[in-house]
């Protein structure tokens, strides 16, 4: 009875491990192959788009989870302060209002959830498929 318990109990942690393996090498950074949006952040940023948000904005959380494991790729700057009572000093010196807005180069903005359509069509990035 023992003997079977211990059986059950080394099966579960080896099951653990194997899950937990099977997690890192599955994280995109680990595994060398990057983020599917990867290219489409960077090229937002190097087109000189910029993504004006907050940590407690549910949009702004919402438009992050569109770039997946991408998202740490993203020209975001976060407007909030960490006890959310005020606005950082470059999002006062921006005029940012709402949240999320986007900068583009040519100095015009985006409020609100934008597409990847939209994204694209602003800074000529490639849409990502």
């Amino acid at each position: 009875m023992k003997n079977k318990k211990i059986k059950i109990f080394l099966g579960i942690i080896i099951v653990l491990i194997i899950g937990s393996i099977i997690t890192v090498f599955s994280n995109s950074s680990l595994s060398g192959n990057g983020g599917k949006y990867d290219e489409f952040a960077t090229c937002l940023k190097d087109k000189g788009a910029v993504f004006y948000g907050a940590f407690w904005c549910s949009h702004c959380n919402s438009e992050k989870r569109l770039f997946g494991s991408s998202e740490k790729l993203l020209p975001y700057v976060e407007c909030s302060t960490p006890d959310a009572q005020d606005q950082t000093q470059i999002c006062k010196d921006k005029k940012i209002e709402g949240y999320p807005t986007w900068i583009f180069a040519d100095g015009t903005r985006l409020a609100g959830e934008t597409s990847f359509a939209t994204l694209a069509e602003k800074t000529s990035c490639e849409l990502p498929i």
